[in-house]
């Protein structure tokens, strides 16, 4: 049995898609699971131990040539199943191209008329009944497997526990302040009034890219905690990983760590700003707190976030209570 999962969108994504491979693994212990992804994120599956190929799509050199390579590489293993999570038109393109007898996804993606399963991806509208994203991807599966999704995890390797291993000789917090849109981001000040709050007998880690250098950088500068370090651009998605493994706690916007937190089980505080835990993207954990400003008639505003506040006030970052961002520590006293 071959399977080719199919996940080319954000970091997040990727990792939520890693609950598919978990799932496939325990129901096909023998089957083949391969996965195409995005260049960039690649390191998201470094070395897992149940992915067999990696296809990597370069979406900024050659986008669309370098689609047809891929497609036609996937056509040649003859793929009994294409598992397709993403829903825009170039991961439909491979999946119908692929020839495989059963291609499943969801009926967004555009090619999804010539899948041999589509469903609805679901997202619910009001805080009632919400669906994760594991379970909307589960149902893709649930007729060879069962309606159960299994959690999303990653695989840090020996090296990368290593690289962390000097971070990780005191008690320390790991913050992930940034996210791809401003809507998703808690304002500087809030982190700020954090990290000052934090008892200063933690270590607290800035954990981002390299192009939030400057951020974390600025947090530090106004905050008066003085165990405070940058690590944004130091550490790889699995590195970071591992480090947040290990952390008292974790704080995070509505964006790719709370997923990493999930896949390795870490403690994770989720900051809901412009966006909603309803839509499935919320933190797994068995230690979480989503904190997000309620009441707002105009939150959430989008489902992935947006490059201004809509209604030009921003209350819903604004309005956050950095006391609340406090529950765990509150609770150990």
């Amino acid at each position: 049995m071959k399977f080719l999962i199919i996940q080319t969108a954000f970091i997040g994504d990727v990792v939520l898609a890693t609950a598919l491979v978990e799932k496939l693994r325990i129901q096909f212990p023998n089957a083949q699971i391969d996965f195409m992804l995005r260049k960039d994120n690649d390191g998201l599956l470094k070395n897992h131990p149940y992915i067999h190929k990696l296809y990597v799509w370069d979406k900024k050199q050659g986008k669309y040539k370098h689609l047809w390579q891929i497609a036609r590489m996937v056509r040649k293993e003859r793929y009994d199943y294409i598992i397709n999570p993403h829903r825009f038109a170039a991961s439909g393109f491979v999946t119908w191209f692929s020839g495989a007898s059963n291609k499943i996804g969801f009926d967004k993606n555009p090619f999804s008329f010539t899948y041999k399963r589509s469903l609805p991806h679901a997202v619910a509208t009001d805080d009632t009944s919400p669906i994760h994203e594991i379970a909307r991807n589960q149902q893709l599966i649930a007729d060879i497997t069962d309606d159960k999704p299994a959690m999303p995890a990653m695989y840090p390797s020996a090296e990368d526990y290593n690289i962390v291993a000097p971070y990780q000789s005191v008690q320390y917090i790991c913050m992930a302040p940034s996210s791809v849109w401003f809507s998703k981001r808690m304002p500087i000040d809030k982190w700020v009034a954090l990290a000052d709050k934090l008892p200063h007998s933690y270590r607290i880690y800035l954990i981002a890219g390299p192009e939030d250098k400057i951020l974390c950088d600025d947090i530090i500068r106004q905050s008066a905690n003085p165990n405070m370090e940058n690590l944004a651009g130091k550490l790889s998605f699995l590195q970071s990983a591992a480090l947040m493994q290990k952390a008292v706690m974790n704080y995070s916007n509505d964006s790719a760590p709370i997923h990493f937190a999930s896949a390795v089980n870490a403690p994770v505080t989720a900051i809901f700003c412009s966006t909603s835990p309803r839509y499935g993207f919320g933190p797994l954990s068995d230690v979480n707190k989503v904190v997000e400003v309620e009441g707002l008639d105009c939150k959430p505003c989008s489902l992935h976030g947006l490059a201004v506040c809509p209604k030009g006030h921003f209350k819903c970052g604004k309005d956050l209570d950095v006391d609340t961002l406090l529950w765990w520590n509150l609770k150990q006293i």
